[in-house]
């Protein structure tokens, strides 16, 4: 079935038409169901939209008479989840249409797939459009952004984005502090968010959420010591440490590998009538098995049960993944079918842990007989899932039966993700042969056509790889796709930037509304204007400038005519003032951002 993949040298050019048409690569034997029910309308839409080119699109969905509903739009962008690319193009057609108009959900959906494929003017550009449309932002789209930067690196940008929520129209308050704090936390950027926590804690009234979140990132860094001081400060603030805190500091004990020290907790928290619940036991068992302690594990799950507590599900999966890892895969299966005969409905995770466990063990036929069961039972399994058997079938060298699963997925049931594309390539290069070689590059460039950034050290080997084994050809074209991709993207981004340059480098004191000059290029008056260049990188900036001095009193700031008098500012700390001034700022480019917006979607 690969050879369906691959074409003759002399014959074979880049063609990127199966992007937009795509057709079975691979001859799969289909069981026919009698009378099957016909597919959801979502799966309806997602599929026309991934059969159809960007220019044919609006054509295609005209020829149906689908009733656009916020939860239609919802569910179908869910399913174009891993390929951006056609989600977005999607999204900006119903954009178009004379009657319908996104919800806030939609708009934060697309914006969180544009966000996690890199472009952050596009998401940007639809945060704009959503204010113009008063569809928000709310704090959700902020904290979904803020969470795409912090992933992507840009802890910094992450925090600037919180400070200039009030920007646009949306105030912080404590649950929008806590958001960020989180999202820092959980990128490991934890003695950021430890610096902002102790720069706001007064300012927001932190709770016992905010010292949990901060106690729990200490955890993730193995600095328990640091997430006992929190819970230190906490009590001598007042603050009333709660079960959630308890069990925190106890996965850290466990973290760090410190067993005697969780167990030592964990009786202390009897001795002080702490009211342990089953989340206290899920954590015991779990992190007593994955230290290797499997029999102490099996001893805390029944004294739980001893105890009256009821096991939930998460706790069945601790105990599970707990004998798939240290034990073995069969005593897992009886502790899945014991869990199954007590009338617990297992969830996603039981079976993709049990999936898991059985390929580890060599069972992958039987982990697909645990596939079919999952989706028998309503539990439709995820792209994770897939890439579990997949991984274990290449490993085994059997491409074919990977391929065929791969295949499965690309027809809409399950989208592949970066993962998937990233497993296939590196098989290819187990067999060492030409033609796998050929596969790989063409897996690179569905990829890329699907949204999905491949690594430097993924792209090299591809191309590497393609030369050492004749095919230059196809690895030029794979280059000069490349190319052109990369100077579509570089011209975007000068222009954004060369506009964006200009704001940053003008503070406006004492104006009362920006020159029109400056927009169209001409010469910029140079009276009342202080020419500050800022650093993007800094933000936070640290309080040793003194912005006071760049106020007078009565100050006006100004930015595309909207007015900030200086006593709306007054009170706040230098951070909140430089963010609100680069802020401010930079909303000038919306207007601009959404100019290109359709450019930047058609390519």
């Amino acid at each position: 079935m690969l050879n369906q993949l691959l074409v003759k040298p002399a014959q074979r050019t880049l063609n990127t038409s199966h992007l937009y048409h795509p057709k079975p690569r691979f001859c799969l034997q289909l069981t026919t169901v009698a009378e099957s029910p016909p597919p959801p309308e979502d799966a309806t839409v997602a599929k026309l939209v991934l059969e159809s080119d960007p220019k044919s699109l609006a054509e295609t969905l005209s020829n149906y008479s689908f009733k656009w509903t916020p939860n239609l739009v919802d569910n179908v962008l869910k399913r174009l989840w891993n390929h951006g690319p056609k989600a977005l193009q999607f999204f900006k057609h119903l954009d178009r249409h004379p009657t319908y108009i996104h919800s806030t959900s939609a708009f934060e959906h697309a914006i969180d797939i544009a966000a996690r494929l890199r472009e952050y003017n596009t998401a940007w550009a639809l945060v704009g459009r959503m204010r113009g449309l008063r569809r928000g932002p709310t704090p959700k789209t902020f904290a979904i952004l803020a969470e795409r930067y912090a992933t992507g690196g840009k802890a910094h940008r992450a925090v600037k984005v919180f400070l200039s929520m009030h920007e646009h129209g949306c105030h912080q308050d404590l649950n929008s502090f806590n958001t960020i704090l989180d999202v820092l936390c959980k990128t490991k950027r934890v003695e950021m968010a430890y610096n902002l926590f102790k720069m706001f804690k007064g300012r927001f009234k932190c709770d016992s959420v905010s010292y949990n979140i901060m106690a729990n990132g200490w955890c993730l860094i193995k600095r328990t010591p640091m997430a006992l001081q929190v819970l230190k400060e906490m009590v001598e603030r007042g603050i009333t440490p709660t079960m959630v805190t308890y069990n925190t500091l106890l996965k850290g004990y466990f973290r760090c590998g410190q067993l005697n020290d969780a167990w030592e907790f964990f009786l202390e928290m009897k001795k002080r009538k702490c009211e342990i619940d089953v989340v206290t036991y899920t954590t015991m068992v779990h992190g007593f098995g994955v230290a290797g302690e499997v029999k102490r594990s099996k001893r805390v799950f029944d004294a739980m049960v001893k105890e009256g507590l009821v096991p939930s599900v998460a706790t069945y999966n601790a105990l599970i993944q707990v004998f798939c890892k240290k034990d073995s895969v069969q005593n897992a299966l009886l502790v899945f079918e014991e869990m199954v005969g007590k009338g617990y409905v297992p969830n996603l995770t039981t079976y993709n842990v049990v999936i898991r466990g059985l390929c580890h063990s060599g069972e992958i036929e039987k982990g697909l007989e645990f596939m079919k069961r999952m989706e028998e039972h309503g539990c439709k399994p995820s792209v994770q899932t897939y890439n579990v058997v997949i991984r274990y079938y290449c490993d085994d060298g059997e491409l074919e039966k990977g391929f065929e699963l791969f295949e499965k997925m690309g027809n809409g049931t399950c989208l592949p993700n970066l993962d998937t594309y990233n497993i296939l390539i590196s098989a290819m290069f187990v067999r060492k042969k030409s033609e796998d070689l050929v596969v790989a590059g063409k897996l690179l460039i569905e990829m890329v056509g699907r949204g999905f950034l491949p690594r430097k050290f993924t792209f090299n080997r591809v191309l590497n790889g393609l030369v050492l084994t004749g095919n230059r050809e196809f690895a030029n074209d794979i280059l000069r796709m490349q190319s052109r991709f990369k100077n579509v993207v570089t011209s975007l981004r000068t222009k954004i930037k060369s506009f964006v340059g200009k704001m940053k480098r003008f503070i406006v004191r004492g104006l009362r509304e920006l020159p029109n000059s400056l927009l169209f290029n001409e010469k910029v008056p140079t009276t009342n204007l202080i020419a500050t260049e800022i650093d993007e990188k800094s933000f936070p900036l640290p309080s040793v400038v003194d912005i006071w001095e760049w106020i007078p009193s009565p100050a006006v700031f100004t930015a595309g005519g909207q007015r900030i008098p200086s006593q709306d500012i007054s009170g706040r700390n230098d951070d909140i003032i430089i963010g609100s001034l680069f802020n401010k700022i930079s909303s000038f480019t919306n207007e601009f951002e959404g100019a290109i917006w359709d450019l930047k979607v058609e390519t």
